[in-house]
């Protein structure tokens, strides 16, 4: 793939990456975008300030544009899990940013796994967004 126009993503998420200057997907989003919007499941390893985030996250807002459905009550239609707050945040900015013009709903939460909790005890922070219906 040699644009993210090559990629079959919406037209909103093309006008916000090209008004952030994306151009040409990284190695990481051109091998897992296509399988993600063919609905299989990814694994996806990449080194820091690779395009992760993007790699799963366009595609997620592409599903979520496409099926403008209301979430259930007390429910989300996507849970993003990272584990810290800080990454948390960035991939908030994240969506809010490639999906601008899809007006997506990003609420994130914060939770904390306790000793027990996890076999390492560690702090994990998770994310819920859900998409506002049209109208």
């Amino acid at each position: 793939m040699t644009s993210f126009n090559d990629l079959g993503l919406a037209e909103p998420i093309l006008r916000a990456l090209s008004e952030e200057q994306y151009t040409q997907p990284t190695p990481i989003q051109s091998q897992t975008i296509p399988h993600v919007l063919a609905g299989r499941d990814v694994i996806g390893i990449a080194q820091t300030g690779t395009g992760k985030t993007a790699a799963f996250a366009l595609p997620i807002l592409n599903h979520l544009a496409a099926n403008r459905i209301r979430p259930e009550r007390k429910s989300c239609r996507v849970l993003v899990l990272s584990p810290t707050r800080e990454l948390s945040g960035q991939i908030h900015d994240s969506f809010n940013t490639y999906g601008r013009y899809t007006r997506p709903s990003v609420t994130p939460r914060s939770a904390a796994c306790r000793s027990g909790a996890s076999s390492a005890g560690l702090r994990t922070a998770w994310t819920c967004w859900s998409r506002r219906p049209a109208g």
